[in-house]
């Protein structure tokens, strides 16, 4: 989805483009967020229509994630398993 969005709109997806878009998409989920919360407009979106918002901001910020470590060419999972799954309570 990403490379035919850069091919239509003649997009180079730089490593700076990666981490922009990321922060752009992290910006939504917020808006996302407060809009289920009562805490910005809904623009007329009713619960249903609010919460599928929200979960589409979601995958949006996780596939703009793995889209940056693709880039970077990053094993997620070992990165995953070396940061989260081997260090005890911290």
């Amino acid at each position: 989805m990403s490379q035919r969005y850069a091919e239509r709109f003649g997009i180079v997806r730089s490593s700076d483009w990666h981490v922009l878009k990321l922060q752009e998409e992290v910006g939504e989920l917020a808006q996302a967020h407060l809009r289920r919360q009562g805490q910005a407009r809904t623009d007329g979106m009713d619960r249903s229509e609010l919460d599928a918002r929200f979960a589409a901001e979601i995958a949006d910020v996780l596939c703009h994630t793995l889209l940056i470590a693709g880039h970077h060419s990053i094993d997620v999972q070992e990165a995953i398993e070396r940061k989260w799954l081997t260090h005890g309570p911290q």
